[in-house]
């Protein structure tokens, strides 16, 4: 069968970008991929995702 997923999308504080994946990595979240914001470059998104545990 075929993994589901469920995603999150978490706004990273360039202070604290370690803290807060470290902190969603324990919760079971993979990070997908950091894009720049919306608010321009210096704002920074993570794409998290982890398999829901329904199959």
């Amino acid at each position: 069968m075929a993994t589901t997923w469920e995603y999150a999308t978490v706004p990273l504080l360039i202070h604290a970008t370690k803290a807060i994946l470290d902190q969603w990595g324990s919760d079971g979240w993979e990070l997908v991929q950091v894009v720049p914001g919306p608010e321009g470059s210096t704002n920074l998104v993570a794409y998290l995702k982890r398999p829901t545990g329904e199959k």
